[in-house]
């Protein structure tokens, strides 16, 4: 699919998240992460999986207790989160993959990140890692869009597409369920969902274990390849 004009995607800020994510990052002209949102502690803001022994074993932000109401970049980051701990898990579990010499600097350095803000630490993970995958999508919080802050759902959605002067919006395929291709068209806005193709690589010669951290597409695969599955493995619907 051929695009000539701003696309623009928005998601909620995650932890070190699945690759798919950093595929939507790769084919708009500027993503928007949500930093004012409510916070949801049963979702994946704060956490995600990674590979030990051959199997999925969830990581994690330990987060300061707080109220249900407050927003994502309302929420600090526990005194008792043990930054070094987490490198070590990594470095127990990715010690002998293919890239991780070239890989682990980068996630040593984005989870020692000091910051006490979950937000601010999470947005800064993911530009790390856009930099080590080599995207140059402009990436800004939606905050900092003008305009009103207290619509949700599709109607933020489309205010901000319109601040922005987009025409296409980009979701992940799981918005199927949530937007309406009719009802963007008559805001004058094109609507297309992101669907990853299977992206399969060795894991130490074990069964194949999908749609885990990008720490595990890093560790295990060159970034010419990362490269290529953004630019290529994806289809729109």
């Amino acid at each position: 699919m051929t695009f000539d004009a701003k696309r623009l995607a928005i998601m909620q800020p995650y932890f070190l998240p699945y690759i798919g994510y950093f595929q939507l990052i790769r084919s708009v002209d500027q993503f928007v992460i949500y930093d004012n949102i409510k916070y949801t502690k049963k979702g994946w803001i704060n956490r995600n999986r990674f590979l030990r022994n051959g199997e999925d074993k969830m990581f994690s932000i330990a987060l300061e207790s707080g109220s249900d109401s407050l927003e994502v970049s309302q929420r600090l980051i526990a005194r008792s989160f043990d930054r070094e701990k987490l490198v070590r898990q990594f470095a127990s579990a990715y010690g002998k993959a293919p890239f991780f010499k070239l890989a682990f600097p980068v996630v040593e350095q984005l989870v020692c990140n000091d910051s006490s803000n979950l937000f601010a630490y999470i947005f800064s993970s993911v530009k790390s890692v856009c930099s080590y995958l080599g995207i140059e999508t402009e990436i800004v919080v939606s905050s900092s869009q003008n305009i009103d802050h207290t619509l949700s759902g599709k109607e933020r959605v489309i205010a901000i597409c319109k601040y922005a002067s987009a025409t296409h919006y980009i979701n992940s395929i799981g918005g199927q369920e949530l937007y309406d291709r009719n009802e963007f068209q008559s805001h004058g806005l094109a609507l297309n969902f992101l669907k990853s193709r299977p992206f399969v690589y060795p894991q130490f010669g074990s069964d194949f274990v999908p749609w885990l951290s990008i720490i595990d597409v890093m560790m295990f695969s060159p970034v010419e390849d990362i490269q290529a599955y953004l630019a290529n493995g994806y289809d729109f619907v």
